[in-house]
């Protein structure tokens, strides 16, 4: 059976040349990369290589980027390191639950949180952030791509309302790294996240901008590893691995095969329209990342159609990879105006860098003949 992989914003493959890239740092190049002698500085060159292909992703200084476990460790870091106990934190009712629970965290020691809503595209109205400011307002965190519906959020705009009131801005884009362009000095961002499986890097590795200027307090305690900021031994064929991914995902920006990848995913998404009635795209309007649709298919369960579509060899998801086996609905679909029903009958398909348009032509083949197949068997239907 030919198997189909549109599940990329839950993980995506190692790329050839990113396993390539980091295979000698398993071996022969093993050296601990705060060692003075000749192993350590040879680990230690391809840290610093990989900050600086990291950073020119991003828009930043090399020094602005700290290495961590993965987006979930940069996410706290970015928000506990930077909120004291007592002050006051924004975010939105749709981010990734390693905000969401950071947040929750804060308000257990003493931190008041607003949790901004979102409308029927699942967007933030930089409005409602503005009105949620506070004299002790500390931290704003929105992301930037959402994981589910891919939605893309106006942080420029929300970062220039906190820049106003002096407030700092934190945004996670773990879902837009890679997938599209990012400035931090454009955003104007204080602190970024990102996470390397996410940008076909191996998991386990990720990174956080922190602008220069910016004090944050570390999670992790030890060595003086990452300037102080993030104690630890250096991963470094994960690091390795992220830098050259980050390399790469520059090349495919500047070549514009997001925009080529965006219309694979409009083919995909329309043809599943032309085909499929009771088939509605959540986040309709919105701009979204240029691999993600979530598609609602009315009088079925999502799960049902999940494990009907992957029988048939085509991988795709609920929502959240970290949120799998939740007996709630997705919390993201609930704030955008669904009701339980039309989010437990959402489906989300993820495009990555390995998908061709062989790929969408056998999904298009099988999901309208799966859903007819699932709607027959339905009581509702």
């Amino acid at each position: 059976m030919r198997r189909i992989y549109l599940d990329n914003n839950a993980t995506t493959p190692v790329l050839p040349e990113v396993f390539d890239a980091m295979r000698p740092y398993f071996g022969e190049h093993f050296g601990n990369a705060s060692s003075i002698h000749h192993h350590g500085q040879e680990t230690r060159a391809a840290v610093e290589n990989a900050r600086e292909s990291v950073a020119a992703l991003l828009g930043c200084s090399a020094s602005e980027v700290i290495f961590t476990s993965g987006g979930t460790e940069a996410d706290n870091l970015a928000i506990d390191g930077l909120v004291p106990a007592g002050d006051h934190v924004i975010t939105s009712s749709i981010e990734h639950s390693a905000v969401l629970q950071t947040c929750r965290h804060l308000g257990e020691i003493g931190c008041e949180v607003t949790v901004a809503p979102v409308d029927a595209r699942g967007l933030v109205d930089p409005d409602l952030v503005r009105r949620a400011l506070r004299p002790k307002t500390k931290l704003i965190s929105i992301m930037m791509a959402n994981n589910e519906t891919g939605a893309l959020q106006p942080v420029e705009e929300i970062a220039r309302i906190a820049a106003e009131a002096g407030v700092l801005f934190h945004t996670d884009a773990v879902q837009a790294a890679a997938k599209v362009p990012i400035d931090v000095t454009r955003i104007g961002c204080h602190a970024l996240s990102i996470s390397g499986h996410k940008i076909h890097a191996p998991q386990g590795i990720g990174a956080l901008y922190v602008r220069k200027g910016t004090e944050i307090r570390p999670l992790l305690y030890g060595g003086r590893h990452e300037r102080s900021r993030r104690a630890g031994t250096e991963n470094v064929p994960g690091i390795v691995g992220l830098g050259k991914a980050a390399e790469m995902a520059r090349q495919w920006l500047d070549r514009g095969h997001d925009k080529k990848m965006a219309a694979m995913r409009d083919r995909l998404q329309q043809g599943i329209l032309a085909q499929v009635d009771d088939a509605t795209v959540n986040a309709d309007g919105a701009a979204r990342a240029p691999n993600t649709t979530n598609i609602r298919f009315d009088y079925i369960d999502g799960e049902a159609l999940v494990i009907a579509l992957d029988l048939k060899g085509l991988a795709v998801s609920t929502g959240a990879a970290c949120s799998s086996g939740a007996i709630e609905p997705s919390h993201v679909l609930i704030a955008m105006g669904l009701n339980k029903d039309q989010a437990r009958a959402s489906i989300r398909f993820s495009l990555g860098k390995q998908t061709t348009e062989e790929d969408i032509d056998t999904a298009l083949a099988l999901i309208p003949e799966t859903v007819a197949r699932l709607r027959e068997l339905s009581p509702t239907y």
